[in-house]
């Protein structure tokens, strides 16, 4: 036995490595924010050419970011559909239906005609695939999550659920290399076919994934739940009977991060590209930049949490979400490389601080008979009214105001704020807290 194991109990499975259970919990989300996050580059680049045929490209922009949109809004759904799956049959079957969709519809939009060869059939068909992805997505953090966190010692909860969050960053950091290692291409070759290859290629994570989820156990709180009396018929609505502040406040608590960071790895980008003329090749390097230092600063800020506990790890990310949404902008414009690749570096770095403790500090506010609906539930609309619409309502923002980014600016204050209410109305979880068995 590892170091990295715990000592088995009397009628339990050991608890599975550290490493395994990380990469497990991982590997989905990686893949689902390398899907997702591969679309918002493509979206911000080339889909209002391949797929939209505008002519002013502020409208194809708004196009495209619009069908990356509708990705979002299947989320809820989701979210609840897998949820109550979720908490009825457990994560890992779960775990393993989201994985196989999202990667599917990814390998399927890579290999979409485009308008040019089929007409108004490639939208349409692209705004399908991203609802059934997004509609997968919606059960992939919460099983992702769970299946990490309810595996954990009570004391390092915040740590092992770091893992999830920080799949989000491996699988972005993916989803931006791959496309900065064709920024070497022709932009005809970009636009004909090498903007595919990073959709196609999401199969290899994909295959890992499985490999590595179908070796987890099924989670012991679950186990527990199944064989006393926590498993609840319905799962989404005792939750939503029992604990409709607690969803709505969870909700709130994501909305300032989500937005925050699609903003950044879309508007940003487009805006950088578009209206500074900044090379492409650098806005996508400082983002894996980025992306590369939360490697380590999302595990320190979880670890940290397990310490002080959530809340007030997450306040000090909301209050930098909150400050700097006054500075990214401007320090972009300054047009330097080193104060534009500081400025992105320091955007994904200190953010990370509100989200890192995100998976531990949901599933502390459910039981196990409804932690899958709860979290999911939370997490999804969280990532709908933030996300999801942050890049469509920041572009429109940009054109209605004669092209000032200052109403972005305020649009990111303003959702921060929103998070930091919601955060001080919720309680302060940590390594103390125990994990209700209880449905909630």
């Amino acid at each position: 036995m590892t170091s990295n194991e715990a000592a088995p109990t009397p009628g339990t499975a050991p608890r599975p490595s550290l490493i395994k259970l990380a990469t497990a919990s991982c590997a989905g989300t990686a893949i689902e924010y390398y899907d997702f996050l591969a679309y918002a580059i493509a979206a911000s680049t080339v889909f209002n050419v391949v797929f939209f045929s505008a002519t002013d490209p502020i409208i194809g922009t708004l196009l495209s970011l619009g069908t990356f949109a509708t990705g979002f809004v299947a989320r809820p759904l989701g979210g609840i559909v897998i949820g109550h799956f979720g908490d009825r049959l457990g994560r890992k079957r779960m775990l393993l239906l989201t994985l196989l969709v999202m990667g599917a519809c990814t390998v399927l939009i890579g290999a979409l005609p485009t308008y040019a060869q089929i007409g108004v059939w490639a939208p349409i068909c692209l705004v399908l695939l991203r609802l059934v992805q997004g509609f997968a997505a919606g059960g992939e953090f919460a099983g992702a999550a769970l299946i990490a966190i309810e595996h954990a010692p009570a004391h390092k909860r915040g740590f092992y659920g770091s893992w999830t969050i920080l799949g989000v960053s491996i699988g972005a950091l993916l989803a931006t290399g791959a496309f900065a290692l064709l920024g070497g291409l022709p932009k005809d070759d970009f636009i004909s076919w090498g903007w595919r290859l990073p959709f196609l290629a999401s199969i290899v994570i994909g295959a890992i994934g499985l490999l590595v989820r179908f070796g987890i156990d099924e989670t012991p709180a679950f186990l527990e739940s199944k064989r006393g009396s926590g498993a609840s018929r319905l799962p989404i609505l005792q939750v939503i009977r029992n604990q409709p502040k607690t969803i709505l406040l969870s909700t709130g608590a994501l909305i300032g991060y989500s937005t925050f960071i699609y903003i950044v790895f879309t508007f940003l980008l487009s805006y950088g590209t578009q209206e500074l003329a900044l090379p492409r090749t650098l806005l996508l390097n400082a983002s894996m930049l980025g992306l590369l230092l939360q490697v380590v600063t999302v595990p320190a800020w979880a670890a940290l949490s397990d310490r002080i506990g959530r809340k007030p790890v997450m306040l000090v990310g909301g209050a930098f979400l909150f400050l700097f949404a006054f500075a990214l902008f401007p320090l972009v414009r300054t047009q330097e490389p080193g104060v534009i690749l500081a400025a992105v570096v320091v955007a994904y770095s200190g953010s990370a601080a509100i989200h890192a403790p995100m998976g531990a500090f949901f599933a502390e506010l459910f039981g196990t008979g409804v932690r899958y609906s709860g979290i999911s539930l939370g997490y999804q609309l969280g990532n709908v009214l933030g996300g999801g619409l942050a890049p469509v309502i920041a572009t429109a923002l940009f054109a209605s105001s004669g092209r000032s980014t200052d109403p972005v600016a305020i649009y990111l204050a303003v959702t921060a704020a929103i998070s930091i209410l919601c955060l001080l109305a919720l309680p302060n979880t940590g390594r103390k807290e125990k994990l209700t068995s209880f449905p909630g």
